[in-house]
């Protein structure tokens, strides 16, 4: 069963440091109540993944206009102009990826893989400064580490007890592959938390055995 605890109790097992998988796309499932209190807390050195970042306003672009963040790894950050600038100030780390081969590398790291072969970004600035060209059957390649991270920071729209989640919409990109690549998995739940056995299984689209947190959410949806 997951564990149901208050956003404070939460956030305090994310330590300074730790490499943090959020899930989100454009800031629509990004946990608000959980990037609220990281910033409350004020944990350092951050290595943040995460699609985009969002804004300064909202998502994990605020942990970075924070500070709190040492390395972010995205797929783009072209509303967080703020990421760049910052990396070119060399006050943080600022790792770019082709977003097929972000999720990719997310997943091998859930699935116990050690990297993904692309054809994607040879010749590009993504070989030049953080991928490895190889050359396999004739054909050349960029190897891609696997992205894994010590917590996962994720919103669903609802779940149940033992952990079981359903996501509404674009909650779901990427947060299915980050619940199995993170040693710990934190998921801040918008509707309330149901008994076992409320939800489909059809309707699952995360087993509660990767679920290892519960945080009461109640946000509404931007339309």
């Amino acid at each position: 069963m997951a564990k149901l605890m208050d956003v404070k109790d939460a956030v305090s097992l994310i330590k300074d440091g730790d490499t943090v998988l959020a899930g989100g796309f454009y800031g629509n499932g990004t946990p608000v109540l959980i990037v609220d209190e990281l910033l409350r807390q004020g944990q350092k050195d951050l290595i943040m993944i995460n699609n985009d970042g969002n804004t300064v306003e909202k998502g994990v672009g605020r942990l970075i206009a924070a500070g709190q963040v040492k390395k972010f790894i995205c797929s783009w950050c072209g509303r967080l102009p703020i990421a760049p600038k910052l990396a070119e100030e060399c006050k943080m780390e600022l790792e770019l990826c082709p977003q097929g081969s972000f999720a990719e590398r997310i997943r091998a790291a859930g699935y116990g893989l050690g990297g993904i072969l692309t054809p994607t970004g040879l010749n590009t600035i993504v070989e030049e400064k953080w991928a490895q060209r190889v050359e396999l059957n004739g054909k050349q390649w960029l190897y891609q580490t696997p992205l894994k991270g010590n917590v996962a920071i994720l919103e669903a729209d609802r779940a149940d007890e033992a952990g079981n989640l359903v996501f509404h919409l674009t909650q779901r990109a990427f947060s299915t592959v980050m619940a199995f690549a993170a040693d710990l998995v934190i998921v801040e739940v918008n509707k309330s938390i149901e008994s076992v056995g409320s939800i489909s299984p059809e309707e699952i689209h995360v087993p509660g055995i990767l679920v290892d947190v519960l945080v009461q959410g109640g946000i509404t949806y931007e339309q």
